[in-house]
C-alpha cells in the first residue's frame, strides 16, 4: 500500500510517500513561501523522483490540527481533492500525535505547539505495547498553569515541538529535572510519521469520511474572535 502524507500545520511544509511502513521518500522545507505555493510542487517532486504516478497512491494521510488556521486548510483541501479525484481513502491524524510519534521513550511524551500569547496546544501520550496511547486529550492551555499541572501529576516527561522551544525557560523553571527536551530535529512534524499512523489506522478500518473531515483548531480564529466581539 502506497501512502502519501502531508502537513502544513506549522511553518514547515512536509510531504512523504511510504509503502506500508517503508519510507520511499520525504521532502520537508521551511522557507519564506506560502504553503499554497510549495505543497503541490513538492508532492510532484517526490512523485517524479520515485517514478510514481498519483494514480499509484492508495491512501492519503493528513494532519488535521491543531496548528495554523490557514495552513491546516491548505493541506486538508489538497488531500481531499486528490482523494476525491482518485476515489481513494483519506485519514486525518492529530498534529500533536504526529509530534509525539517522533519520540521513542518510556516516559510520558508531551508535544507542544506554540499557540501564542503564553499558550500551547498540547496533549499527553505514552507508548504502551508498541502503540502510542492518548493519556490526556489535545487542548489549548496556558503554559505556566499547564506546567504546574504536569509538575503535580507526573514524575518524568519528554517534551518536544516548537512550543517547547518558545517556552523552554518557563518549562525548565517549573518542571526542573522532571523534564527532558528532545534533540532539535525531533521538534518538527514529519510526514513519514503521518503515513505510519495512517497505515495502522487503515489496518484497523478507521478511515475518515472525506466529505466530513475537518481541521481541529481547539480555539477560534482571530477573525472569529473579532466577529464575536462585533469588531
Amino acid at each position: 500500500m502506497k501512502i502519501l502524507g502531508m502537513d502544513t500545520s506549522t511553518l514547515m511544509t512536509t510531504v512523504a510517500i511510504t509503502e506500508d511502513k517503508k519510507l520511499l521518500g520525504e521532502y520537508s522545507l521551511s522557507v519564506d513561501m506560502s504553503h499554497s505555493e510549495m505543497l503541490v510542487p513538492m508532492i510532484k517532486n517526490v512523485l517524479d523522483s520515485l517514478k510514481i504516478k498519483i494514480e499509484d497512491i492508495d491512501l492519503y494521510a493528513i494532519s488535521i490540527g491543531p496548528g495554523s488556521f490557514t495552513g491546516l486548510r491548505i493541506a486538508l483541501a489538497t488531500a481531499k481533492g486528490f482523494a476525491l479525484a482518485q476515489k481513494k481513502p483519506v485519514i486525518g491524524v492529530s498534529t500533536l500525535e504526529v509530534l509525539a510519534y517522533n519520540v521513542c521513550s518510556k516516559s510520558y511524551i508531551v508535544p507542544m505547539l506554540d499557540a501564542r500569547k503564553d499558550r500551547v496546544f498540547s496533549g499527553i501520550y505514552k507508548w504502551e505495547e508498541n502503540k502510542l496511547v492518548v493519556i490526556k486529550p489535545d487542548d489549548a492551555l496556558e503554559i505556566e498553569e499547564y506546567c504546574k499541572y504536569l509538575n503535580k501529576n507526573y514524575d518524568k516527561l519528554y517534551v518536544n515541538g516548537n512550543g517547547s522551544i518558545t517556552y523552554k525557560a518557563i518549562i525548565e523553571k517549573i518542571l526542573g529535572e522532571k523534564v527532558t527536551f528532545t534533540p532539535y530535529n525531533l521538534n518538527y512534524i514529519r510526514a513519514s510519521s503521518i503515513c505510519e499512523i495512517a497505515y495502522d489506522r487503515f489496518k484497523e478500518g478507521l478511515i475518515d469520511d472525506v466529505d466530513n473531515l475537518k481541521p481541529v483548531y481547539l480555539r477560534e480564529s482571530q477573525a472569529e474572535r473579532q466577529f464575536s466581539k462585533g469588531e
